[in-house]
């Protein structure tokens, strides 16, 4: 059999895995199947600078077309894998193609989680923001909309409100959580974000669900909460997080579990075939994860490339993560996972703050406000085998820079 590969999905992770192929010697056929009609583009700058429309729809691209026909990578977009025969290692796709491969990567990526259609009852009005097309439709609702309403407060839904504030929307966010970021970050860091918000005249509601929308014809003009609080809004942006697309492998029989079980080689349950991305859950620390994230989708992707071209070293990465908002950028790094102290500290900068993490004494990983110098080194530390304990952050005269500076190479 020709050593061929098929990618299936569109999206960062599958660019990554592609272009480390053809950077480490691949010769086969590598054929990228999208669902979207767009070639591989940044994802990131949907809830950004594009929404802001500071942005061009051309930037968005990953990379020139010139650079896919240069590096003999095929992209198919506009198309879907609708059956994968394992025994005849062939994908069928929706235009009646079939493809061959040796080995077949998953990297179908996330979706928007929706409400049920018995709350949003086919009304317009209600968006959610995940592709180009989201993201162009909701940059032209904002333009006829002065009030706002966001469901869920995470980060999504927390970039969609800075971005209406700023507009000088009417802004408010419901999370049925008792607090906003209570998935992802520590409450220290949700009060900063919090305020911040509050700053811009963002009304936060926390503790309170959704109880149903108030329309008129078929056009949402607001919602009624579950404590009987009416509020109206011209727009609904939904950002309740999202959700793998394992279906397709499910419906080919490999082990799915809230995503696509790949063990540390990144090889699903079939040894032919290796996920990455969004849709893949895989072994992290005494946990199985499934992160959302460019920092996971570039890694993975190049790690499953290297699988496939003989270099099997076990996927460990560095997890990281920003958000923008107003003015302030919100970098993470680290999981954390089992935490049972937060340290918060004020950095050099001004306005710059740091929140660790930490379990059992020592430092398993921390948000930075507006303190890229922080963030960085946070990566390089927990990118090796030192420590940092809560009795080092804790001394006023600790310099967490210089310590990364001196202490990582005799860590390594």
């Amino acid at each position: 059999m020709r050593d061929d590969i098929v990618i299936v999905g569109g999206g960062q992770a599958a660019l990554s895995c592609a272009v480390r192929l053809r950077e480490s010697g691949h010769e086969g056929e590598i054929t990228i199947v999208g669902d979207e009609p767009w070639m591989p583009y940044q994802r990131p700058p949907l809830s950004k600078t594009f929404l802001l429309g500071e942005m061009t729809m051309d930037r968005l691209s990953l990379r020139p077309q010139e650079f896919f026909e240069r590096s003999r990578i095929s992209v198919r977009t506009g198309q879907r894998v609708t059956r994968i025969d394992r025994a005849r290692h062939e994908v069928e796709l929706s235009g009646g193609d079939k493809l061959s491969y040796a080995r077949l990567v998953m990297a179908t990526g996330s979706r928007a989680r929706t409400l049920p259609r018995n709350i949003t009852q086919g009304l317009t009005g209600i968006l959610t923001l995940r592709t180009i097309d989201d993201a162009v439709l909701l940059r032209q609702a904002f333009i006829d909309a002065s009030r706002v309403l966001v469901i869920g407060a995470g980060y999504i839904g927390l970039e969609v409100a800075a971005i209406a504030a700023g507009m000088g929307h009417q802004v408010t966010v419901i999370e049925i959580a008792d607090r906003i970021l209570k998935r992802v970050a520590c409450a220290q860091t949700a009060q900063a974000v919090g305020d911040l918000h509050l700053g811009h005249g963002v009304k936060l509601i926390t503790g309170i669900g959704l109880d149903h929308f108030s329309a008129s014809g078929r056009r949402v003009t607001g919602a009624v909460l579950t404590d009987g609080t009416e509020i109206a809004a011209d727009l609904v942006v939904v950002g309740i997080g999202g959700a793998a697309n394992d279906g397709l492998a499910a419906e080919s029989g490999l082990e799915v579990r809230n995503g696509i079980v790949v063990d540390r080689l990144c090889h699903t349950s079939d040894p032919n075939i290796l996920a990455a991305g969004d849709c893949a859950v895989f072994p992290f620390e005494d946990r199985m994860v499934r992160l959302e994230s460019v920092q996971n989708a570039v890694d993975q992707g190049a790690a499953v490339a290297d699988v496939i071209t003989g270099k099997s070293e076990e996927y460990k990465p560095v997890p990281w993560f920003w958000s923008d908002q107003y003015d302030a950028k919100l970098q993470s790094v680290g999981l954390p996972f089992d935490y049972d102290q937060v340290v918060s500290l004020r950095t050099a900068r001004a306005n710059g703050s740091a929140f660790w993490y930490l379990r059992a004494g020592n430092a398993v990983a921390v948000d930075t406000i507006n303190d890229a110098r922080t963030h960085m080194a946070a990566r390089r530390l927990f990118g090796s085998t030192a420590r940092l304990s809560a009795e080092l952050l804790l001394n006023p005269q600790f310099d967490f820079i210089q310590h990364v500076r001196t202490a990582l190479p005799a860590a390594s």
